[in-house]
């Protein structure tokens, strides 16, 4: 029989976003986004159910390098070697994000949304994604097709997944919030 309280537990176990912010209201963690090709919609995403407020300070849409760099503190000469999109500019992007907003977790994305853009080495749908908790910092790589607006919406969905699972590492762990 389904009741209340495990129609809620189901919600939370299906919706990322849900269970995300289950985690962060119980540590009473605090959780800030960097975001490039997603262009804020990690934020949207997680500012959609009510009660955001308790976890959520805030975000950074860095779609130009300037911003990166000005406002995230991304190093020049890392982003003139590596670009835009790779690990260690997601990685300073979120720890910036950490450091300027005063949170316990951050997620960072830049990627190549599409339907251009794209290389040989970084082709169209190439997203590099990082979750940092100021001390501890993880990037993964991962590739989506060509059609952008299904892009940004599964690069939310997967930077999500990605915070979830951080957070639920770190709950596991002796990490003390700030």
């Amino acid at each position: 029989m389904e009741t209340k309280s495990n129609r809620g537990q189901k919600e939370c176990d299906a919706v990322p976003e849900i269970a995300l912010a289950e985690i962060l209201k119980q540590n009473r963690w605090t959780i800030s986004t960097a975001e490039s090709c997603t262009g804020g919609r990690i934020g949207a995403l997680l500012t959609k159910h009510p009660g955001s407020s308790v976890f959520y300070k805030g975000s950074v849409i860095a779609y130009c390098n300037e911003v990166k760099q000005s406002v995230l503190g991304v190093q020049s000469d890392i982003l003139e070697s590596q670009g835009a999109v790779s690990a260690p500019v997601v990685e300073q992007m979120a720890q910036g994000v950490v450091r300027l907003l005063k949170t316990d977790l951050a997620i960072a994305v830049s990627g190549i949304a599409g339907p251009d853009g794209g290389t040989a080495e970084k082709p169209v749908g190439m997203v590099w994604m990082a979750v940092s908790d100021g001390q501890n910092t993880k990037s993964e790589c991962c590739y989506f097709g060509t059609n952008r607006e299904e892009n940004m919406r599964k690069i939310t969905e997967k930077a999500i997944f990605f915070a979830k699972e951080f957070a639920e590492n770190k709950k596991d762990c002796t990490f003390a919030p700030r």
